[in-house]
């Protein structure tokens, strides 16, 4: 295939899509729309099951239970989306059941998709998106996902179980000394600690690989002269995840990776925590050409490493999670409303009349859509779109897409560059765009 001078590439956050959004034609998302399809490539993280509700709702979700019917991929595509990242904490909200059924959809349509698979190999696979401007090769892990809902690897005498791509991490709490012999106190008064060595000697535990660390409550804390919390990648899932980077290197001219993770500093939201800039790091090392995060539903800052940008988080593009058509029995236990309600009622409690939760945040409603050009391997051009998703109308009305102006768009690119600042990256307003020193 012969490369084009230059590649266009538009990626997004989290599309939780449940209704009709390209119906709605106004002038702000006609004109996103139309930066949507003038691109070779659109990428958005699919944050919803498009299965028709197929499958058995899971006890555990990522807060609510995403799934829609499957024409939402309609309405996906043809606001010019045709790269879709699916590992995330609601890939499993329907059972494995509810997994298989969105596969089926994707491939029936021929839909490029990563990150969700019938096993561990499958899930971690790149996939190939091949344009008249150059070949992209793409995985889509996730760091945020209830125990089970990680793929797992096939044997040649057992098959693996479906899930998603996972990024494992360590956590380790650091306090110092009295606050540890506090910790002790506690885990041997209520015999927390004796259970623990007997799981030891049954063979179901195992002890910490390093003998400071003592475990509690199914955390590690550790002595140190201050305060503070250390997460890190679990180093077989970053090798097994460099070596499907380099693979894609070497059989495309572009190679996108795809986080999802809600993890945050201590008390920042929007700040990732340490793992997720570890991994990302890694990723450009390996031959990444660059990392789009997402997650937290909140932008965060840009980090350009190496002449390659990494997005640590995008937010939200479609923000439609309160529109969910249907929910099950556990949803409404979980928010403590009677089963004799509807769904807008659970999202009404759960929001207290939007007092609270997301509806209650205006930076959960606005993002940004970097718009970057590739010649070859090099990125020729990075200009920032600051996008609203309507925050404020009633729930059918708000979560839609838009580009951004005046006070919103001077808003969400003031708060980008601040967060960005942070890993020396220059991001220059210039009206109600912005662009990026590389």
């Amino acid at each position: 295939m012969s490369v084009h001078s230059s590649m266009k590439l538009a990626v997004t956050g989290d599309s939780i899509i449940t209704r009709r959004v390209g119906i709605s034609l106004d002038e702000p998302t006609r004109s996103l729309i139309e930066l949507l399809t003038d691109t070779d490539v659109a990428f958005t993280n699919l944050e919803v099951l498009p299965n028709d509700f197929a499958g058995y709702p899971a006890l555990e979700s990522g807060g609510s239970h995403f799934a829609a019917h499957q024409w939402v991929m309609d309405d996906l595509t043809d606001m010019g989306f045709n790269l879709f990242a699916c590992a995330n904490n609601h890939s499993l909200d329907y059972s494995i059941e509810g997994l298989i059924a969105t596969i089926e959809v994707l491939e029936e349509r021929q839909i490029p998709f990563a990150g969700i698979g019938r096993n561990l190999a499958e899930s971690r696979m790149p996939v190939y998106l091949d344009t008249p401007a150059g070949s992209v090769g793409m995985i889509s892990c996730s760091s945020s996902f209830s125990s089970g809902q990680e793929a797992a690897e096939q044997r040649p005498d057992m098959v693996g179980r479906p899930g998603l791509n996972p990024l494992h991490f360590d956590t380790t709490y650091y306090v110092t000394a009295g606050q540890l012999n506090t910790i002790r106190e506690v885990a041997f008064g209520l015999g927390l600690e004796q259970q623990r060595q007997e799981r030891i000697q049954l063979g179901f535990k195992f002890p910490p690989d390093d003998p400071d660390v003592f475990p509690f409550l199914e955390s590690n804390f550790k002595i140190a002269d201050e305060p503070y919390v250390e997460t890190v990648p679990k180093e077989k899932d970053v090798a097994a995840m460099e070596r499907w980077v380099q693979d894609a290197r070497r059989r495309s001219d572009l190679v996108i990776v795809s986080l999802h993770a809600h993890e945050q500093q201590a008390e920042d939201k929007e700040m990732p925590a340490d793992f997720i800039t570890t991994f990302a790091r890694r990723m450009i090392d390996a031959g990444a050409g660059l990392v789009v995060g997402h997650g937290p539903h909140l932008i965060r800052g840009i980090e350009i490493y190496d002449g390659k940008p990494i997005f640590y988080s995008l937010g939200n593009f479609i923000g439609q999670n309160e529109l969910v058509w249907r929910l099950p029995a556990d949803s409404y236990d979980r928010f403590r409303v009677e089963q004799t309600q509807t769904p807008a009622i659970v999202y009404d409690t759960r929001y207290g009349g939007d007092t609270k939760g997301f509806p209650a945040d205006p930076r959960y409603w606005e993002t940004v859509m970097p718009l970057l050009e590739f010649d070859g391997e090099r990125i020729t051009g990075l200009e920032i779109v600051p996008v609203s998703l309507a925050h404020g109308p009633r729930a059918h009305r708000r979560g839609k897409p838009e580009v951004a102006s005046g006070e919103i768009a001077e808003r969400v690119l003031t708060r980008l560059q601040k967060l960005s600042q942070v890993y020396g990256t220059v991001v220059r307003i210039e009206g109600e765009r912005a662009s990026i020193d590389l």
